[in-house]
């Protein structure tokens, strides 16, 4: 009712009153978040001429910041004559939330992710934290980053991690596995234009580290391989998602393209780039249709390290942990998510997927997307459990069963929507 009051007063008054101004922006509800950042991210200010379509695209603004799990406005006649107040009310999440990743398959396959994350450090919507990964070795990393550290547009993103993993090397329609470590420094600009663009440019010096563990051999394939790279990184977002608690609305469009140079023959350097389309609808009071068509293209060296993996946690949920390589790459997630509980702060919703892609052999052609060896099709279900006063506290678990030949079938665990 204070909502609709407050359209009613606020459209009543912009009929009333020609080239009204804002007196003043309160902040309201909020108790870690300062109300100092939140003026700094919004357009609406003192002075400037009261305008709806300003205001509803601070509220949707302030909806996708991590530290708010909902927010609303009102006006009010001020004082001064042709002068008003703009409330805006925010509902805080939770921001110290764990993070988790498990996923098996019916290789008896089982690894683990998990860290610790503070979304709105404090209290300008800053994020801190780190992972430890257990995928039959150890691995750590940390994160920084600050969308709005020097200004409304302008930010700073600092990343270190050291990952090591089993990975299967593809080569000759045969297979070895090598220990693989990945040790990263990155640090990114970023920079947003306006409410629906956003931009993040920056570098990445790392070493990567193949050692031959067991499988097949090849004299032409190293079985000890160290090399030192640059990767020169640029990402491109439209993001026009609208937030309801659990449920979103909108088009997304993420463009990342990298450039990786290389001093080695056996992992030359080479350009990739991919795109993420997201898409979501509200179906009826309590569905939610989403989808996200990725394709990604990298240079076609005949490489058995080729970029783009077939990944349980990144495409396709019951396939296993990086079973296969390309260099190129069309992946589509569909699924329809219906909440069946719903009381007070506690969600619990179903889930219903299909995953399926295709990938380019390395040094292979375009048709390669179109060999039944290369697709891959996962219908599943799962559920969430969601908890909407605590930012991104959604425990997933997905069962995803392979209808393609020889597939296998597997859980998947995390914290977080899958896409």
């Amino acid at each position: 009712m204070k909502l609709i009051l407050a359209v009613f007063v606020f459209s009543f008054s912009i009929l009333n009153a020609q080239n009204a101004k804002v007196a003043d922006l309160k902040v309201q509800g909020n108790k870690k978040l300062k109300s100092s950042f939140v003026k700094r991210v919004s357009r609406v200010e003192a002075g400037v001429v009261l305008d709806s379509s300003m205001i509803e695209e601070d509220i949707k603004l302030l909806k996708r910041l991590p530290s708010i799990a909902h927010a609303y406005y009102q006006v009010f006649p001020a004082d001064k004559a042709n002068t008003y107040n703009v409330y805006y009310n925010i509902e805080e999440n939770f921001t110290i939330i764990p993070s988790a990743n498990v996923y098996t398959t019916n290789d008896d396959e089982f690894a683990y992710r998990f860290g610790l994350y503070e979304f709105n450090l404090l209290g300008q919507n800053m994020t801190f934290g780190g992972f430890y990964q257990k995928d039959i070795y150890n691995s750590i990393g940390l994160n920084f980053r600050a969308p709005y550290l020097f200004s409304r547009n302008l930010g700073l993103a600092i990343n270190y991690q050291d990952l090591t993993t089993q990975e299967p090397v593809f080569f000759n329609n045969t297979t070895a596995d090598y220990k693989y470590n990945n040790e990263s420094y990155e640090v990114l600009g970023l920079y947003q234009f306006n409410f629906n663009h956003r931009v993040e440019l920056g570098i990445n010096y790392f070493t990567e580290d193949y050692e031959y563990k067991f499988g097949a051999t090849d004299p032409n394939i190293p079985q000890d391989l160290r090399v030192k790279k640059l990767l020169y990184k640029f990402i491109y977002e439209y993001n026009n998602i609208d937030y309801y608690y659990q449920y979103l609305s909108g088009f997304r469009s993420q463009f990342n393209g990298q450039y990786v140079t290389s001093r080695d023959e056996a992992l030359p350097e080479f350009l990739i780039g991919w795109n993420d389309f997201s898409y979501f609808l509200r179906v009826g009071t309590k569905g939610n249709w989403a989808s996200r068509l990725r394709l990604g293209i990298a240079t076609n060296n005949d490489s058995p390290f080729a970029p783009f993996s077939v990944d349980n946690n990144l495409n396709i949920r019951g396939v296993g942990n990086t079973i296969d390589r390309g260099t190129g790459v069309i992946v589509l997630n569909t699924e329809y998510r219906h909440t069946l509980y719903e009381k007070n702060w506690f969600v619990l919703q179903s889930n219903a997927f299909i995953d399926a892609g295709s990938w380019r052999n390395p040094g292979g052609d375009f048709g390669d997307f179109g060999d039944s060896q290369n697709f891959r099709v996962y219908p599943g279900i799962g559920l969430r459990f969601i908890h909407k006063k605590i930012f991104n506290a959604i425990f997933r678990i997905d069962y995803g069963y392979g209808i393609t030949p020889d597939a296998t079938q597997g859980f998947v665990f995390g914290i977080g929507q899958y896409f």
